[in-house]
């Protein structure tokens, strides 16, 4: 049956599941016009009809946590605002702990969802039972009760975002097939369709499990594969009590969801199979199933039938194996794709049925505003790369992820699958010195040197292998292989100009300045935190984060459309792999380095923040004398053929120096000592940098920057927020997330924490009100414990910076 399509649109949806109908009723309810979704089929179809419809919303990690509570706010309003009941029952939800580690992290958990104004409840094994009476209580460790949470009914509620959208002009097009995508340099123009072409504003990918052959269309790779999930519903008993909230055993890896006197019971088991990793998901498998496996059923079956022994009285009347879109570290994929201007995506929800509501607020506020109302770079398309969105990578990683989604999550855990896909040259002798790797952004990185350490909450271990490393950096001298870092060259005849309205800081510096800067947005807010250097007149170096190059590379490029169109000469490359990086760092750093270079290396004649080209012996280097753990150094930029060498000539002149290898877990310490930040963690555009204590970067005299007005009007008005430095009374283990507590009130979380080796203190970074009294009691909650803390003024180690400019 023929349709007839607008012309045009503003903004047009693609895929008509909850996420997708979400998108479009938060956009209309926002104020958005012509806005229009095409479903190739019918509304649900795809991964939305066969979910569970589970939604809980206390989760390991606050961004997720807080973007589930938007959705149950959405769902409370939903029948109310539209006419139609989406079936949201509202019966609680009981989360079990079967061991000591789940207990700990759920107790965080519990503590951050305090700070969001969430309510939840620990109980003891007996209450949970009194909760849930089917259950058996024993080697239970405890629970907890969120009275908020419950399950909703995926079609239910998709027509009732359908309904929403209407009411508000919406238009909504069933059985219209997206056939091609038209585009124009970094823009969409039309959209095609097997009833006609609309020409187009805006594009919105939400296209489930056909994401990646919708990405295909524009010219893309996504990173949103495809893996099954399996679920069975029981018979039907009059055992079973109707008021039962919803269940989760993670230590078990399954979930139950109470139906009319039976369970419906799904899991993460291991050894789930990916589905068409090449070829994309097939266009007419609408509501395709797949055949029950019954050997990965068993996986969750067997702990669910210990922990509720109603079930062994109870057949199994449907499996459902259905397939789920995921990316590769499982997280929802959201926000503007890289390379287009007017395209988004809102792609691979494994839990997409309870994330739809917050997620269609969020994805309204970027496409309307350019902002999502809230951090949310933990679910950002642009923490992925090209890399992510090969077949082979993005599915191994995606079958891993979905094993991993109940597991606990011991800070710094790593992923074992796609491992040693990047490698500095350094890689294979850094590994027989004892260097046990993490993987970021697909390079293989040192974390620390030692022994393997067990997953584990209290540090076991890292004394003896990171707070060795810390101390050999304050004490003597330490390489760390850095070849990671993204690196980009700006430049042309118009580079410094667009790089000084760009950057707060002042770049316009000799050949050879350095300069730590902040990239800001209208709003102030900081949307990347950089070095560069001025390599000539008109060419410069970006160095940013291993895992924030595509990111802050298209913010750059972004800004660089409006100087170009003026026919300014700008022009910006990644430089990432043709330069390895050796940091040579600690008091003893200028000693061994020149015992391998010609050049002088003193305070005059090489400045801190300032580059010059060396020599290592015979390996060419750009030596730039900067740090980012506290300690006199030099990141070294080697061309990447002579990394081995530059690695092995300056390890022999600082053997009688006691040079070791150090490694990330290090960095982090050292770095927290010295109140130094990690953007995505302590930074984001959330935060601007007079609330972060970044205000000595600004120039106010260079003229006019990106973020001014917005900062200037700041300082003027002075901040209500500010980042500051927390030293613990108690050394408790902390890692960022933690519940920060004045006079008894959660009022904050930490953004980062560590252990400070050199002043034996547990650290934690967190923004905290300026208006606090001067007496106020300041406490930290850790797993369970908690521990006063005191203010830092300025860093915890060297605040008058003495060993930085030895």
């Amino acid at each position: 049956m023929s349709v007839s399509l607008p012309d045009s649109a503003r903004i047009v949806i693609v895929g008509g599941g909850a996420i997708g109908t979400a998108i479009a009723y938060n956009l209309l309810k926002q104020g958005a016009k012509d806005v229009v979704l095409l479903e190739k089929t019918k509304l649900t179809e795809g991964a939305t009809w066969h979910a569970a419809g589970l939604v809980g919303q206390l989760r390991s990690q606050q961004n997720l946590m807080a973007l589930m509570r938007d959705s149950v706010a959405v769902f409370d309003q939903l029948l109310a605002d539209t006419g139609q009941d989406p079936s949201w029952r509202k019966v609680g939800s009981l989360r079990l702990a079967g061991s000591a580690d789940r207990w700990a992290e759920m107790r965080k958990a519990h503590g951050g969802a305090g700070v969001l104004r969430l309510e939840s409840s620990l109980l003891t094994p007996a209450e949970a039972k009194a909760l849930f009476p089917l259950i058996d209580e024993r080697n239970l460790v405890g629970a907890a009760f969120i009275p908020s949470d419950g399950y909703i009914d995926p079609n239910s509620l998709t027509q009732a975002f359908a309904k929403g959208i209407r009411q508000r002009g919406g238009r909504i097009f069933e059985g219209v097939q997206v056939t091609g995508l038209t585009r124009k340099g970094r823009r969409i123009t039309h959209v095609e369709t097997d009833q006609g072409r609309i020409e187009v504003e805006t594009v919105v990918n939400a296209a489930g499990l056909w994401a990646r052959q919708l990405g295909w269309m524009a010219g893309v790779d996504l990173p949103a594969g495809i893996v099954e999930h399996q679920y069975f519903v029981t018979e039907k008993t009059s055992e079973i009590p109707p008021d039962l909230p919803a269940l989760r055993d993670p230590d078990g890896d399954y979930y139950l969801k109470p139906e009319p006197g039976a369970f419906a019971i799904g899991g993460w088991e291991r050894g789930t199979k990916p589905v068409n990793p090449s070829r994309g998901f097939p266009m007419d498998h609408a509501r395709h199933l797949f055949d029950a496996n019954l050997d990965r059923l068993e996986q969750f079956l067997e702990p669910a039938m210990q922990r509720l022994p109603i079930l062994e009285r109870l057949g199994i009347r449907t499996i459902i194996n259905g397939p789920i879109p995921i990316s590769p570290d499982g997280e929802p994929v959201m926000g503007p794709v890289p390379g287009l201007d007017n395209f988004f995506a809102a792609i691979a929800f494994t839990a997409g049925i309870a994330a739809s509501g917050g997620a269609g607020v969020a994805m309204a506020n970027w496409i309307l505003h350019g902002d999502p109302g809230r951090d949310l770079w933990t679910f950002d398309i642009r923490r992925f790369g090209p890399l992510h969105a090969a077949p082979s990578f993005l599915h191994d990683r995606a079958v891993e992820s979905y094993s991993r989604y109940y597991k606990v999550h011991y800070p710094g855990g790593e992923m074992d699958s796609a491992r040693g896909v990047r490698r500095s040259p350094l890689y294979g002798v850094l590994g027989r010195q004892g260097a046990q790797f993490g993987s970021k952004f697909g390079w293989e990185r040192a974390n620390w040197f030692g022994p393997a350490l067990p997953g584990n909450f209290e540090r076991k271990g890292e004394a003896e292998t990171t707070g060795a490393e810390h101390r050999a950096a304050r004490e003597a001298v330490v390489l760390f292989d850095q070849t990671s870092f993204s690196k980009f060259e700006i430049s042309g005849a118009d580079a410094c100009t667009f790089l000084q309205y760009l950057a707060v800081a002042n770049l316009d510096k000799p050949v050879g300045g350095g300069t730590y800067t902040q990239l800001c947005n209208a709003r102030g807010g900081i949307e990347a935190d950089v070095t560069f250097i001025r390599r000539a007149k008109d060419r410069f170096w970006m160095i940013t984060g291993s895992g924030n190059g595509v990111r802050d590379a298209g913010w750059v490029r972004a800004q660089m459309l409006d100087y170009r169109a003026q026919g300014a000469d700008l022009h910006l490359q990644e430089i990432t792999s043709a330069y390895g990086v050796i940091n040579v760092a600690g008091p003893l750093a200028r000693s061994v380095l020149a015992k391998v270079c010609d050049s002088d290396l003193g305070n005059a004649a090489f400045p801190f923040m300032t580059a010059q080209d060396i020599r290592i012996s015979h390996a060419p280097a750009t030596a730039y004398r900067i740090t980012y753990i506290g300690e006199l150094g030099w990141e070294l930029y080697i061309p990447m053929e002579y990394m081995a060498y530059a690695y092995d000539t300056l390890m022999k002149a600082g053997a009688e120096h006691g040079i070791r290898n150090a490694g990330y877990r290090a960095i982090d310490s050292l770095r927290l000592e010295k109140r130094y930040l990690a953007w995505g963690a302590d930074i984001t555009p959330d935060y601007t940098p007079l609330e972060a204590g970044l205000g000595f970067v600004i120039d106010w005299e260079k003229g006019d920057f990106l973020g001014r007005d917005a900062l200037d009007a700041m300082r003027k008005a002075g901040v209500t927020r500010r980042l500051a430095c927390l030293a613990l009374d108690a050394p408790l283990p902390v890692y960022g997330g933690e519940v920060v507590r004045v006079n008894g009130k959660a009022i904050a979380q930490t953004t980062s924490g560590g252990y400070g080796y050199s002043v034996e203190k547990s650290l934690v970074l967190a923004y905290l009100p300026t208006d606090l009294p001067n007496d106020a009691l300041i406490e930290v909650d850790s797993f369970g414990q908690r521990s006063p803390a005191t203010c830092v003024t300025g860093s915890a180690y060297d605040p008058k910076r003495l060993k930085i400019l030895a």
